[in-house]
């Protein structure tokens, strides 16, 4: 299996709650806040093992708060409701922007099927 792209640019757009994630292969991923912290790859959300993950409802307006370095691997993005134990892997950033129409679609039937809202 070939590496993951390398990122190249990682930019906040705090207004509109996106993080643009560019990689070394031309791809660039506009991710919304929340739908990374609906998917932070923290155990919080996760779990501890198969079959584990959290349903992690009213996000919409979520926000990053700051975002720190992770050796050349990633980051570790902080969010204003207090979230900060997910580090985003360089590999995970890629593929949540590769799969991030299909992976919405699944939190949104989630929340749906559980009778939960994005607010």
């Amino acid at each position: 299996m070939s590496a993951a792209p390398r990122p190249t640019g990682l930019t906040l757009h705090r207004a509109s709650h996106v993080l643009e994630v560019a990689f070394d292969n031309g791809e660039v991923f506009r991710l919304p806040c929340e739908y990374l912290r609906v998917h932070s790859p923290s155990a919080e959300v996760q779990g501890h093992g198969p079959g584990q993950r959290v349903l992690v409802p009213g996000k919409r307006n979520v926000n990053i708060a700051a975002i720190e370095p992770v050796g050349q691997y990633g980051v570790l993005l902080r969010f204003d409701d207090g979230h900060d134990t997910g580090i985003y892997s360089w590999d995970v950033l890629y593929d949540l922007g590769t799969h991030q129409a299909e992976y919405w679609q699944a939190y949104l039937d989630a929340l749906a099927a559980a009778n939960l809202a994005r607010d």
